[in-house]
């Protein structure tokens, strides 16, 4: 019995509809991957403001923490300037439940 994948004339379906461009599949890799970067960014920063409100933190610990998120999202401005996307790039629609990362 043959292999038909060996057979020239054979047309993988599957391989028909992956982009298997490397270019594309690194910018959407960049984007999953920043995506959930900035999910984690934004509920972090959710529960600093909370902390915050709730005067469980001392002053330097506020300053601290609003410095390092202040850097994380300039890291992230870097991240995406870098692959080419923009904010609007990374909030995924998830269909009815709306933007993953809300109106942005």
């Amino acid at each position: 019995m043959t292999d038909p994948t060996r057979d020239p004339g054979h047309r993988n379906p599957l391989a028909e509809r992956i982009d298997s461009d490397p270019e594309s599949v690194e910018q959407g890799l960049a984007s999953l991957v920043l995506t959930i970067i900035e999910l984690l960014r934004q509920l972090m920063e959710r529960q600093a403001l909370r902390r915050v409100d709730e005067g469980d933190l001392t002053d330097e610990q506020v300053e601290r923490i609003g410095l390092t998120l202040m850097k994380l999202e300039e890291r992230m401005e870097e991240l995406r300037e870098h692959f080419g996307l923009d904010p609007e790039d990374l909030n995924i629609d998830l269909g009815p439940l709306g933007p993953l990362l809300g109106d942005s």
